[in-house]
């Protein structure tokens, strides 16, 4: 085993919406737009698998074109991270866990919370903003659950943690890769697509009740 490998405890990966927050980033952007309704329509129907995410997310976004880039500061105002999510963060780093967050949500909306919270990486979409206002299209890559895992496995290279030290946390159908690729894969208030692959299921209300299965992980 290499310095590197037993300095960090384990690797703690975890989806964004709905899962370290309590909301669904993009619909809260949507609310300025007065268009709510049909992007939770989609969002539901993305995080159950019933469509395509990066498809879904694309048409969520086309609904945002105009929208002055200045929401983007009160969106930020109003984020609700999960009860317990960050006294986990806190203590997994203490322990000398890598914590990451893997997004379909936003860049834009989620780096400031996450750098308060001491999270070691992110990763999420970018809106497109020209001239102060959304395009309706999303700048680079679309974070998907291809992209997720490929973060996982990048992480975990990095610093050479194995699976078994792996915990991973999710809420929707974009999350099934992650979850199977970690040792422990933790579906937290999930869909019924993410609970049949999952190891944990966490219904309570807060996050904190993570954190024995991130002790058992580091001490494999």
């Amino acid at each position: 085993m290499t310095a590197s490998a037993r300095q960090v405890a384990g690797l703690l990966i975890s989806d964004v919406d709905s899962t370290f927050l309590t909301q669904e980033v993009i619909e809260l952007v949507a609310d300025h737009a007065g268009v709510r309704e049909e992007v939770e329509e989609i969002t539901t129907s993305a995080m159950r698998g019933e469509l395509d995410f990066a498809q879904s997310l694309r048409a969520r976004v086309a609904l945002l074109e105009g929208l002055p880039e200045s929401v983007l500061a009160q969106v930020r105002t109003v984020l609700a991270p999960t009860p317990g999510v960050l006294e986990l963060v806190r203590r997994a780093k203490a322990d000398g866990w890598i914590v990451a967050l893997v997004s379909g949500g936003f860049h834009e909306v989620i780096d400031e919370l996450a750098a308060q919270s001491g999270i070691d990486h992110v990763l999420a979409n970018r809106f497109e903003i020209r001239e102060g206002r959304f395009t309706g299209k999303v700048s680079g890559p679309i974070i998907d659950g291809a992209a997720k895992r490929r973060t996982l496995d990048e992480l975990a290279q990095t610093y050479e943690v194995p699976a078994a030290r792996i915990v991973a946390m999710g809420d929707g159908a974009n999350d099934r890769e992650m979850l199977r690729a970690a040792g422990t894969g933790i579906a937290f208030h999930a869909k019924p697509a993410l609970r049949e692959v999952a190891d944990v299921i966490l219904d309570g209300d807060s996050l904190l009740e993570a954190w024995p299965h991130l002790q058992a992980a580091a001490a494999r």
